[in-house]
């Protein structure tokens, strides 16, 4: 926040985009990054829980974790403490389950700005080619960095990493947990596209934008 803010008042002082916006834009990136890691960890860890859960796997599982491996594993130790805990504790299962509900929208959104950064790709489209990946233009309000969540000729919306950030805090919040058809529109929302007519259509027949 601190970068941010000094970039801010940069461009103010001198109307031109600051040097330290490359720094700025290549620190952003690996925050996002880590961000999508620890909540893409989390989810698997969390999925695997309920479907453990659901076929009467945990003890199972705990017992594989608990096998001797010729050492003191305390990484095992501590997964099969928490599969226990849970077994013991089957309300928990619908605790995560909510979790997970609430988290679906802001990793959504996260993990279709990081396929952009570090794929170059378009989220679910293999192969595909991203319209501008990496660049972000500054918030004129706060300084963080701005990048588009596009699928190819549709900008669906643009995301921070105080955006992110600000969401990811708003998980506390269980004021508002979204229902089934809240997810579904937003999965079909993030789908959105246009088709090669469309496009024509849009364009007025015109050979070029």
């Amino acid at each position: 926040m601190g970068v941010e803010h000094h970039i801010l008042q940069e461009y103010f002082r001198t109307d031109k985009t600051p040097p330290e916006t490359m720094f700025l834009n290549a620190q952003s990136q690996m925050w996002i990054f880590a961000a999508y890691e620890l909540l893409r960890t989390w989810r698997a860890r969390a999925k695997d829980i309920i479907k453990w859960a659901e076929n009467g796997g945990l003890e199972l599982k705990a017992k594989s974790l608990e096998e001797d491996q010729g050492f003191l594993h305390s990484g095992r130790q501590m997964r099969a403490k928490q599969l226990r805990e849970v077994a013991t504790n089957p309300s928990m299962i619908e605790t995560i389950k909510t979790d997970l509900r609430r988290a679906h929208i802001p990793f959504s959104r996260i993990e279709h700005l990081r396929v952009s950064l570090a794929k170059h790709e378009v989220r679910g489209r293999r192969n595909s080619v991203a319209y501008a990946p990496g660049y972000g233009r500054i918030n004129m309000m706060n300084g963080s960095l701005q990048y588009q969540l596009e699928n190819g000729p549709v900008i669906l919306d643009t995301i921070s990493r105080r955006d992110i950030a600000d969401e990811l805090r708003a998980l506390n919040d269980t004021s508002n947990i979204p229902t089934d058809e809240d997810i579904q529109s937003f999965d079909e929302f993030m789908r959105a596209s246009m088709s090669k007519a469309e496009i024509e259509a849009m364009r007025g027949g015109q050979a070029d934008f």
